[in-house]
């Protein structure tokens, strides 16, 4: 087992809580609210919603601005990408809702 000086191991906390912060800032940025609901489409088409926690992906494989996760619609995995809710009908954010990804990120 690898262990770290004191002074070492405050150094690697102090980045690894900077790097969340500025995630957390990123996403406020981008007006994601920790712990929401947005809507996403799969690869395949397929709109379903999904809660974000920035700096958080336990059930998905994030790639950029992209997640390589479980769609519940088609029930497969699939390239998932946030969908901005003002370009989509309400048919289709209505269709959104009714399909909900699991709670855990």
């Amino acid at each position: 087992m690898v262990s770290l000086a004191p002074s070492a191991a405050i150094g690697v906390l102090v980045v690894v809580i900077a790097v969340y912060a500025l995630l957390y800032v990123r996403a406020r940025r981008r007006g994601i609210q920790q712990g929401a609901t947005r809507i996403a489409r799969c690869s395949a088409g397929h709109l379903f919603t999904s809660t974000v926690i920035p700096g958080a992906s336990f059930r998905a494989i994030r790639l950029g601005s992209s997640r390589y996760q479980h769609c519940p619609v088609g029930n497969h995995m699939a390239l998932v990408s946030w969908v901005d809710p003002s370009t989509l009908t309400p048919e289709q954010r209505a269709a959104a809702a009714a399909v909900r990804d699991s709670r855990i990120p």
